[in-house]
């Protein structure tokens, strides 16, 4: 073979190996292409037509790769977040037929007697006895009604000396001068911010009551109460949310109307600050910089349990405030890498799943915080460090922009506030707590859709800071906010706590110790 044969077929030989690596890097990046458009298109159709809760199935649990520990499978049937508990024993029946109506509602007797005629004997022709009755329950609904309270207020005077007129004065009301009682005003202000019923909707309602009224009364209406209970919120706040050692929060976009922007809105964000004494208070702002927690904080130092969202940096590098991670956010990764990863993804909710079993234990044992702490440092610090070298692991294995890579690099970025739970037995493993308390937002501005202005963005905070307390911790909104607004204008300040949710049940409590 000649020397420029074999040149030739030298270089044609390096060309087709250049070719090959090329076309193989083309095959990568188009692999890793389709499989972020398939998992992306995944999640979209979950959330349109699939399911909400992040269940797998109890077989897939945890797919160990070569681990020979059999302490870490005695637990491989405890639940994760959203998972079904699985029982040894199988469950109770449920028993069946009509649920009995409760004692305490109101009841009317209405007794049905036989005709007269069949109350005589046919054949002696005596009176016949009664031997017992057969009581039958029937539910019965009568809509709302308006009512007038009429207050007379005679006048008296002297008629021999000039010693003046004297007459009674009127209670105190919530809006002077206004027509609201402080009954209809707590009914307009649940009905939106806790039963989700918008005042364009309670426009039309009312009318069936026999008053029509109109939506202006009823917006001006709600911003007097939140004007009058923002002292309460305020309170709620400094004493009730940042006296505590622990602070969950969260956020979520509303619309807000500004005709000054283009297409006449622009967007809104209510942030929830939630204390361990179950107080709930809501936030406004405008944008969703770290202005807005920042300034709520202030210079409070405790435990902050968030999203890893960057706007709450700026708290934790004063070194006042410590990050508490969440796990139900980090698992919500690798659920979402299940049909990319299943192995990987289903291992590592398999070791959250224990975690979240070690939790269950210590409420179901109802253990104090000094004994959750030592349980988690017996149970749930193994299985962290198992859960850690295993993503180290996993992180060798699956690229950084995969849906599994970016959910290992979401849980390692995030493993020392991830694991700062076990270290203090007044905290949880996750944030679903705030989650929750948003709920009532994310519900209610699917009927109400918008803001009116910012002004109105602050007071639906106010309102939902009372309503929401009100539901975390027990208490009736409506029978709360009719009771508070009846005596608020009048309340001494320095009693304002009794005002607040907690410190109105207690005094319930103390009146009504049954």
């Amino acid at each position: 073979m000649s020397d420029d044969l074999e040149r030739e077929l030298r270089d044609q030989i390096a060309l087709m190996r250049e070719m090959l690596t090329e076309l193989r890097e083309q095959l990568r990046s188009s692999q890793r292409d389709n499989e972020k458009q398939r998992h992306q298109l995944d999640q979209l159709l979950r959330r349109m037509y699939g399911r909400r809760t992040e269940r797998i199935d109890p077989n897939q649990n945890e797919l160990d790769l070569g681990s020979s520990e059999s302490d870490d499978r005695d637990d491989e049937d405890d639940d994760d977040p959203g998972a079904p508990e699985v029982e040894d024993t199988p469950a109770p029946r449920r028993r069946r037929g009509r649920r009995k109506l409760p004692k305490d509602l109101p009841r009317k007797r209405i007794v049905l007697e036989p005709e007269a005629a069949d109350l005589v004997c046919s054949c002696c022709q005596e009176t016949k006895a009664r031997i017992g009755a057969d009581v039958t329950e029937e539910l019965e609904y009568e809509p709302a009604v308006l009512s007038v309270n009429e207050y007379e207020r005679p006048k008296y005077a002297c008629r021999r000396c000039e010693d003046g007129v004297v007459q009674a004065e009127l209670p105190a009301r919530p809006i002077d001068k206004g027509m609201a009682g402080p009954g209809l005003l707590a009914h307009v202000v649940v009905s939106k911010y806790s039963d989700q019923l918008p005042l364009h909707r309670q426009e039309l309602i009312f009318p069936r009551a026999g008053l029509s009224l109109s939506r202006k009364t009823l917006c001006d209406w709600v911003a007097r109460v939140a004007e009058l209970t923002e002292p309460v919120v305020g309170y709620m706040k400094e004493h009730g949310v940042l006296a505590s050692p622990v602070i969950h929060s969260d956020d979520t976009r509303i619309t807000v109307l500004d005709p000054s922007h283009p297409g006449g809105s622009r967007p809104g964000y209510v942030w929830v600050y939630g204390g361990n004494e179950g107080d709930l208070v809501y936030d406004f702002t405008l944008s969703r910089s770290r202005d807005g927690p920042v300034n709520f904080i202030s210079d409070w130092q405790g435990y902050f349990q968030a999203d890893a969202y960057s706007g709450y940096d700026e708290l934790f590098r004063t070194g006042r405030v410590i990050e508490v991670g969440c796990w139900a956010h980090a698992r919500r990764r690798f659920f979402e890498a299940v049909k990319t990863a299943i192995e990987s993804s289903t291992l590592v909710m398999g070791l959250i799943r224990r975690l979240y079993a070690i939790e269950r234990e210590a409420k179901t044992r109802e253990l104090g915080v000094d004994d959750r702490c030592a349980l988690r440092q017996e149970k749930s610090q193994p299985i962290l460090a198992r859960l850690g070298e295993t993503l180290v692991d996993l992180g060798r294995r699956h690229l950084p922009k995969s849906p599994m890579g970016d959910a290992i690099g979401y849980a390692r970025r995030q493993w020392a506030a991830l694991a700062r739970y076990v270290e203090d037995g007044r905290l949880e493993i996750d944030n679903n707590r705030s989650e929750r308390a948003l709920r009532i937002v994310a519900v209610g501005r699917k009927n109400w859709m918008f803001a009116g202005s910012e002004a109105g963005g602050h007071r639906a905070a106010t309102l939902y800071s009372l309503v929401a307390t009100c539901k975390n911790i027990g208490v009736d909104p409506f029978v709360y906010l009719r009771d508070v607004l009846s005596r608020i204008s009048t309340h001494p300040m320095r009693r304002i706590e009794e005002l607040t949710p907690r410190g109105w049940r207690a005094q319930q409590l103390v009146a009504n110790p049954a």
